[in-house]
């Protein structure tokens, strides 16, 4: 192999060693402290505390909208405890309720429970963002799934929050939940 050869397969190496390197930055999950310097500060206190409403999509795997509902929620806190109440009306006239329990541990860090979560959700909030992960037990055609939601919040505005939360089984994709809350 001649000097030539040998500098391009060095040139070669390189680039594909940086390309990695910048692929797997990219691919890299977000992490809650990823966004600890933006603002305003997600204070789940604060802004689940009182009347709100959502509107929300429900996609599948292929990104097409499978339901449309519209969420009032209404939350109080007694000291580190609160309670948010959620009423879901979808487009195709069914109701639910939610009621969870939640408590700020301190430092950004949350717990969750509610009658159809499993276990207990547990959240950690950075600057204007909150990582908030349960397992839900969802009911579909008279059989309960278990499945697994990673909801990300984010406050854009003291009024305003968005929340995208992706669901999975298994670790397999089932789709995901838009959502966007404004204060009352």
């Amino acid at each position: 192999m001649n000097t030539t050869q040998t500098r391009r397969r060095l040139l070669l190496a390189g680039a594909a060693t940086g390309a990695l390197s910048l692929l797997a930055g990219c691919a890299s999950a977000p992490q809650p402290e990823d966004y600890a310097k933006e603002t305003p500060t997600l204070d789940l206190r604060r802004y689940f505390n009182g009347p709100l409403i959502a509107h929300g999509i429900f996609t599948d795997r292929a990104g097409k909208v499978q339901r449309r509902f519209i969420v009032k929620l209404v939350g109080r806190w007694e000291g580190d405890t609160g309670v948010l109440e959620e009423d879901f009306e979808y487009s195709d006239g069914k109701r639910e309720r939610r009621v969870w329990t939640l408590k700020d541990l301190g430092q950004g860090r949350y717990t969750g429970t509610a009658a159809d979560v499993l276990g207990q959700a547990q959240g950690q909030a950075a600057g204007n963002a909150l990582r908030w992960a349960y397992t839900l037990k969802l009911p579909v055609d008279g059989t309960v799934y278990e499945v697994q939601f990673d909801d990300w919040m984010y406050l854009v505005d003291e009024r305003t929050l968005l929340n995208k939360a992706k669901m999975s089984k298994f670790g397999f994709a089932l789709g995901e939940v838009t959502l966007s809350f404004q204060k009352l």
